[in-house]
């Protein structure tokens, strides 16, 4: 059969997966070493999708405070999910759906369903084969149509947790001839006291996944340096596979480097001659660089901006983070991000917002943190410093103009404060018959029409944008009239919803309700960044200049 001119997938490479699997400790990197080696892969012009599996019992991860797992990933289709699938949509720079997302809720819940609705014909319903069956069945499905399916199972081998998870892919290596199954461990690789790069958690962990019957045949070690020709030996001869299939996945400065660090060790080579696909893969001169030329980029200019929020967490703002770094690399830009606490700013706000560039007020729920919030958007109308808002970075502007400059002092949101007498945001009507939390807000990828000679539609260069939501609360419709005056304007909208307001008193000043952070890539920057950047850049400069200037008349 040829290949598929939508999706580049070749059917005569058969199927391709790639199982990775982390041990010793959590949070040692599975996700980017997954994501890395998907990124290597399509560079070689191979069509790669990814699947995250996550051992919790929660449904998907919508209802989960950010301290949990960090922030909530939203898909186009509205799937809440970790923030891995960003981290694989933003290296393999494509969108995925819900069904990339597989959790023990998600199964438990379709197999109850299927029980409870006589699809097992009076059987005992068991882990295996019932839930290990639908495990395989959904990775099967996720991988349909693509070349290479990179599946990532979060936790640790030997968390009770993860043992369906680990038996079913245990169980799918053994099964369909025309599939070619790898599995790779990541693990830690910690100093001792002398500078000695210790083997042993690795040969423990190692150990533990052979008890369940699997053998890894790539190994990778997470530390500080590079892994040592010796370690790497001695990994490899207690480990059971060749020193060739031990790799170093040393720290860097930024994740988009890690991609460029395991292909200096030859990792995507290996990969592609154990799963028989070297031979189709893109001779060398011709693969695609531009994710090293992006990443690697020069950076001629540095601002500060200041991310005002309440969680002291970077991975809760993990893709405010990725897509101002987004924007940096597209106007050749060092953003640094400065970390201000909304809850305990409300003394210190103006001198430490002063310190920075440009302000970002980001999303959240609840009540904490709100005036702090507040004062900062406050501060930055005020005083014209460039700001974006998103989500309820957006509603507290509208919050903030309706008391500071309409004179309603009580308005506020009906989420924050139920006793509002000027609940200026308000529940979305279609919210107030909803009894479940999970999945029911307006979420994933809905379309806003942009009125012309705006700033808004300078920004998007069109006249309507694709961006995805997750809220719950919107622009109450019986307060527009009022709130559009006194420069405030609503220049996007989704029908009667407010989607983007913009100041036309200010330099910069840019809210959405929707969050362009979930669509921003390193080769494809979210609109309202890169905009946000520029005009940062463009006030330092014209500070700087002033600065000059002054210091000349002085002289």
């Amino acid at each position: 059969m040829p290949t598929d001119p939508d999706t580049g997938y070749d059917p005569s490479l058969g199927r391709k997966f790639v199982f990775v699997t982390g041990g010793v400790m959590s949070g040692l990197g599975k996700g980017i070493t997954a994501a890395s080696t998907g990124r290597l892969l399509a560079n070689a012009g191979f069509d790669v999708t990814a699947v995250k599996i996550d051992p919790y019992l929660n449904v998907d991860a919508g209802t989960m405070n950010p301290y949990e797992h960090g922030e909530v990933y939203v898909l186009k289709d509205g799937g809440e999910v970790d923030l891995d699938l960003g981290n694989y949509e933003r290296f393999l720079g494509v969108d995925m759906t819900s069904d990339h997302n597989v959790t023990t809720g998600k199964t438990y819940q379709h197999v109850i369903e299927n029980e409870r609705a006589g699809e097992y014909l009076g059987k005992t319903v068991q882990i295996i084969p019932h839930v290990t069956d639908d495990i395989k069945r959904r990775i099967r499905e996720a991988a349909e149509g693509t070349d290479v399916c990179i599946v990532e199972i979060g936790g640790t081998v030997g968390d009770i947790e993860s043992m369906p998870f680990l038996e079913a892919l245990r169980q799918f290596s053994h099964e369909e001839a025309d599939e070619d199954v790898l599995f790779t461990h990541v693990t830690l690789v910690p100093y001792s006291k002398n500078g000695e790069q210790k083997t042993k958690p690795t040969q423990h962990s190692v150990k533990e996944l052979r008890s369940i019957g699997l053998q890894p045949d790539i190994l990778v070690g997470r530390c500080a340096d590079r892994l040592d020709l010796e370690v790497k030996e001695k990994i490899a001869l207690f480990c059971d596979v060749p020193t060739e299939a031990v790799f170093s996945n040393p720290d860097v400065e930024d994740v988009y480097h890690v991609p460029l660090m395991v292909e200096d060790e030859g990792l995507d080579e290996y990969v592609m001659s154990r799963l028989d696909i070297a031979e189709e893969a893109l001779p060398k001169p011709e693969r695609s660089t531009r994710w090293r030329d992006l990443v690697t980029r020069d950076r001629d200019e540095e601002i500060d901006v200041a991310l005002v929020g309440k969680y002291a967490l970077e991975d809760a703002y993990m893709s405010i983070h990725e897509a101002l770094k987004h924007a940096g690399i597209h106007t050749e830009t060092e953003v640094n991000v400065l970390w201000v606490d909304a809850d305990e700013m409300a003394e210190e706000h103006e001198e430490r917002l002063s310190e920075a560039d440009g302000i970002v007020v980001p999303g959240g729920f609840g009540s904490r943190g709100t005036d702090g919030k507040i004062e900062a958007i406050r501060y930055a109308r005020r005083n014209d410093v460039p700001f974006l808002g998103l989500c309820l970075g957006f509603q507290l502007a509208v919050v903030e103009h309706a008391r500071n400059v309409l004179g309603l002092e009580d308005a506020h949101s009906a989420e924050l404060d139920p006793e509002t007498s000027d609940p200026v945001i308000d529940l979305l009507p279609e919210q107030y018959e909803t009894e479940d939390m999970g999945g029911t807000m307006r979420l994933g990828a809905h379309e806003t029409a942009i009125e012309p000679d705006t700033l808004a539609a300078d920004i998007y260069e069109d006249d309507s944008c694709t961006e995805r939501h997750r809220h719950r609360y919107e622009v109450n419709p019986e307060y527009i009239d009022r709130l559009e005056s006194n420069h405030l304007r609503f220049s996007g909208r989704a029908e009667n919803r407010m989607e983007i307001l913009e100041r036309e008193d200010h330099p910069f000043f840019f809210g959405t309700q929707y969050h362009p952070e979930f669509r921003s890539r390193p080769d494809r920057a979210s609109p309202p960044f890169v905009a946000f950047v520029r005009k940062v850049l463009e006030e330092t400069h014209e500070k700087t200049d002033e600065t000059s200037a002054d210091e000349e008349v002085t002289a």
